[in-house]
């Protein structure tokens, strides 16, 4: 019972989103492979990126030659880092894979809750709507005798 009313819902709102308490539940790694996830697939890397290779590049042709042209040190730098990237888009494409199954499920039970709530309201309403028809019913009665006097 809620306000003295039976029927209503007594569901609490609650204090955490859903997001909030997922976040608290993440693992180091969890965090760290959507940190990355997040700058790697930011147009600043990509610019940082670009203006580090050609750099490099300058520096390498022009001045001291730690990596002479062809610049294979480069390439193997940029083999390494291509294969970390797959492995760490891959463990958080796998995270926000389960993050959507989570709120699916978080959807659905929500939908359900209310679909129980809505139900207990109509039933209020009906049993309202039924008063007022005996209400009306009762007072078409008793008007009705009076205006044959």
């Amino acid at each position: 019972m809620k306000n003295g009313r039976p029927g209503l819902s007594a569901r609490r709102l609650p204090t955490l989103t859903w997001h909030q308490k997922e976040h608290s539940t993440l693992t180091r790694g969890e965090r760290a492979a959507d940190t990355m996830r997040n700058v790697m697939g930011s147009w600043r890397f990509v610019a940082g990126f670009i203006v580090f290779m050609i750099v490099w590049a300058l520096v390498n042709s022009l001045g001291h030659s730690w990596d002479p042209y062809p610049f294979i040190l480069l390439n193997l730098f940029l083999s390494m880092l291509a294969g970390l990237q797959g492995a760490i888009l891959l463990i958080a494409a796998k995270r926000q894979d389960g993050i959507s199954a989570a709120l699916a499920q978080h959807d659905f039970d929500t939908n359900a809750a209310a679909k129980i709530d809505i139900e207990a309201l109509l039933e209020i309403n009906n049993r309202q709507l039924a008063m007022l028809d005996e209400l009306q019913r009762v007072l078409s009665f008793t008007v009705a005798p009076a205006k044959a006097e």
